[in-house]
C-alpha cells in the first residue's frame, strides 16, 4: 500500500484485463464477514496492478487486499491505515451568500471547509435557531450535497416550507419569517476525513427579510467596460446578490478566457483576461439558469403557481449582452 493505493507487484499482469474485469482478481475490503470489497478504480503502472480507492480509508481502518490470479494460489495481506495527526486545524473558511439580510424564502447555503469533511454526519453538527436561541424544526433538506473533494456543501432549505400552496408550508410554516432574527450554527465537534474536528464552531447570524419573487433582470445589470491594451476587469454589478456557485460558473465572455471572482456580497462580477485586451465587441455570455438567493432564474421566478403547467426538463438557454471596448 503506498499513498493510499493497493498495488501488486513482482506479476506480469498482461496487457488485458482478464474476462470478469481486474475486480475478479484483485479486491479490497474494509470490513470483516461477507462485506462487498470497495469501490475505485484499477490501472497498469509500470508492469503493476493498481486500485486506488474511490473515497480514502478512514485513520485507522484495517483493510484486506485479497489478489488472486487467474493460475496459482490467492495471496492476501492485511494492512493498517495509519491514524492521522488529529490536531484540530480544519476551519469553516465561508458560508454564502455573505450578505446578512437574506429573503424569508432564502433557498440554499454554501459551506466552505478548509480540507476535506467526514461524510453522512452534516445533519447531527448543523443547526438552523431563531432568534430566542431555540432550534428550528427541520429547516433544511436532510441530503448531503458535496462537491467531488468534500469541501463544499450545499444545505437547501425545504422547498416545501417556501413554496406557497404546499402542505408543508400550511403546516410547519415557513423555516425563517421575515423580521426575524436566526443563526446558522455548525458545531466544533463535526470530523474532518482524518478523524479530527473543526478548529472552532462556525455562527453566521443573519435577519430574514422580505421574500424576493422577482427573476433576475439583465436589463438592469450594469456592465463597465476595461480600456484597451489592459488587463482590467470587465465589471457587472447587480441590484441584488446572486447565487455565488452559480455566479463562477454561468456567466463567461465569449472568446476570451481567463478568470472569475466575485464580490461585495454577491452583487458583482469581475473578469479578468488571461491577456490584454484588445479594441472591438465583446459578448458577456449568460446561462439564464442562473438564480438569485431566492432561486428564482432569469425570467423564471422559483415560487411558481403550482397550478401552472411546468415542465419537467429545463434546457439550457442563454443570452448575450453585449459590451464594447474603444480602441486606444
Amino acid at each position: 500500500m503506498e499513498s493510499g493505493a493497493f498495488k501488486v507487484a513482482g506479476w506480469n499482469p498482461g496487457k488485458s484485463a482478464p474476462r470478469g474485469g481486474w475486480s475478479s482478481i484483485f479486491a479490497v475490503y474494509a470490513a470483516e464477514g461477507d462485506a462487498p470489497p470497495i469501490l475505485g478504480a484499477y490501472s497498469l503502472e509500470n508492469n503493476s496492478l493498481v486500485f486506488r480507492p474511490r473515497f480514502p480509508l478512514g485513520a485507522g481502518v484495517r483493510a484486506r487486499a485479497v489478489f488472486h490470479p487467474l493460475h496459482g494460489a490467492a495471496l492476501e495481506v492485511v494492512f493498517e491505515i495509519p491514524k492521522a495527526d488529529l490536531t484540530a486545524s480544519t476551519t469553516v473558511r465561508h458560508v454564502y451568500p455573505s450578505t446578512d439580510v437574506l429573503p424569508d424564502n432564502q433557498l440554499k447555503f454554501y459551506v466552505f471547509f478548509s480540507a476535506p469533511m467526514r461524510r453522512g454526519e452534516a445533519w447531527r453538527h448543523i443547526h438552523l435557531l431563531n432568534q430566542n436561541g431555540t432550534a428550528v424544526d427541520l429547516p433544511f433538506l436532510e441530503q448531503e450535497l458535496w462537491d467531488r473533494d468534500y469541501q463544499r456543501l450545499t444545505v437547501l432549505f425545504d422547498p416545501g416550507r417556501i413554496k406557497r400552496g404546499l402542505l408543508p408550508l400550511q403546516e410547519s410554516g415557513q423555516a425563517i419569517e421575515e423580521g426575524k432574527q436566526y443563526t446558522l450554527v455548525i458545531d466544533r465537534d463535526w470530523q474532518d476525513v482524518r478523524g479530527a474536528p473543526l478548529q472552532a464552531e462556525f455562527r453566521k447570524p443573519f435577519r430574514a427579510g422580505p421574500a424576493d419573487r422577482t427573476p433576475p433582470d439583465t436589463a438592469q445589470w450594469r456592465l463597465t467596460a476595461p480600456h484597451a491594451g489592459t488587463t482590467e476587469p470587465l465589471v457587472v454589478d447587480f441590484p441584488k446578490p446572486m447565487d455565488y456557485a452559480l455566479l463562477l460558473r454561468l456567466l463567461d465572455v465569449a472568446a476570451a478566457p481567463g478568470t472569475v471572482t466575485v464580490d461585495r456580497q454577491e452583487t458583482e462580477w469581475r473578469f479578468i483576461p488571461n491577456s490584454p485586451w484588445k479594441p472591438g465587441e465583446y459578448n458577456l455570455v449568460v446561462n439564464t439558469a442562473l438564480e438569485d438567493l431566492a432561486g428564482n432564474r432569469i425570467g423564471q421566478a422559483f415560487d411558481v403557481d403550482i397550478f401552472e403547467q411546468v415542465s419537467e426538463h429545463l434546457s439550457s438557454k442563454t443570452i448575450s449582452l453585449p459590451f464594447r471596448i474603444p480602441g486606444q
